[in-house]
C-alpha cells in the first residue's frame, strides 16, 4: 500500500509540536483527530469489548514517544502504526495469561460480563467485515464502523486516496457477496447457524454511503 502526506499535516504538526513541549490541550486536539481511527484499527484487529481501554492505551503509549517522531507531518501514520503494535501485543498478552488462567479453578479464570449490549446489526457487519482480507478489513471498519469518509481516512491514516478508493470498492464487493451468501444460508455470520439474521446486514449495508 503507497501513503502520501495528508492534508491537514500542517495543522496537526502545530499540535504536535505543542503536545511535545508538554500542552496537555494540544494532545487532547490531536486525541480528538485521530480516536476514531485508532479505534477503527483496533476494532479489526481485537476484541470488541477491549477496544475501548486499548484506544486510551494507545494515546498513553504515544504521548511520551511523540520526541520520537522525526516528521511531525506524519503524526496519523505513525499513531497507526503504534495502534497496530499495540493489537499485536494484545494478543501476546492474552496467550500469556491464558497460559496461566489455565492452571486457576475455573471460578477464578472467570472474566466479568460486559455491562452493554451491543448494537445486533453493526455486531453483524462487524462479524463479516472481520472475514475479509486484512487489506480490507480495516478500510472497512474505519467507514462502515466509525463513519469516516474516504478522503477522511486517507488524511488519517497517511493511505492515498487511490488506495483508500480500491480497498473500499474491492472490499465493499467482497462483503456484498459474503452477505448475500449468508442470506441465501439464513446465517448471522460465517459458520453460524441462526436464521433471518442476515438480510438486516445487508439493509444495515445498503443504507450507508457508497465509499
Amino acid at each position: 500500500m503507497t501513503t502520501a502526506p495528508a492534508p491537514e499535516s500542517s495543522g496537526d504538526s502545530s499540535l504536535v509540536v505543542a503536545a511535545r513541549e508538554g500542552d496537555r490541550a494540544a494532545f487532547g486536539g490531536l486525541y480528538a483527530r485521530y480516536a476514531r481511527m485508532v479505534h477503527g484499527i483496533l476494532l479489526a484487529k481485537v476484541p470488541a469489548h477491549d477496544v475501548d481501554d486499548l484506544v486510551q492505551d494507545v494515546f498513553l503509549r504515544a504521548l511520551p514517544r511523540l520526541c520520537d517522531l522525526r516528521d511531525v507531518t506524519r503524526f496519523g501514520p505513525w499513531l497507526a502504526a503504534i495502534t497496530r503494535n499495540r493489537a499485536n501485543d494484545y494478543y501476546r498478552e492474552t496467550r500469556a495469561v491464558a497460559a496461566v488462567t489455565e492452571s486457576l479453578p475455573e471460578d477464578e479464570a472467570e472474566l466479568p460480563a460486559s455491562k452493554t449490549a451491543p448494537d445486533e446489526e453493526a455486531v453483524l457487519i462487524l462479524g463479516f467485515v472481520r472475514s475479509l482480507p486484512e487489506t480490507y478489513r480495516e478500510t472497512l471498519i474505519l467507514r462502515l464502523v466509525e463513519g469516516m469518509t474516504g478522503p477522511e481516512i486517507a488524511a488519517r491514516t497517511g493511505l492515498t486516496p487511490g488506495s483508500v478508493r480500491v480497498n473500499l470498492h474491492r472490499g465493499m464487493q467482497q462483503l456484498r457477496e459474503k452477505l448475500a451468501e449468508a442470506s441465501r444460508g439464513g446465517t448471522t455470520q460465517p459458520g453460524a447457524g441462526t436464521k433471518n439474521s442476515a438480510p438486516q446486514g445487508k439493509n444495515l449495508l445498503s443504507r450507508r454511503n457508497e465509499p
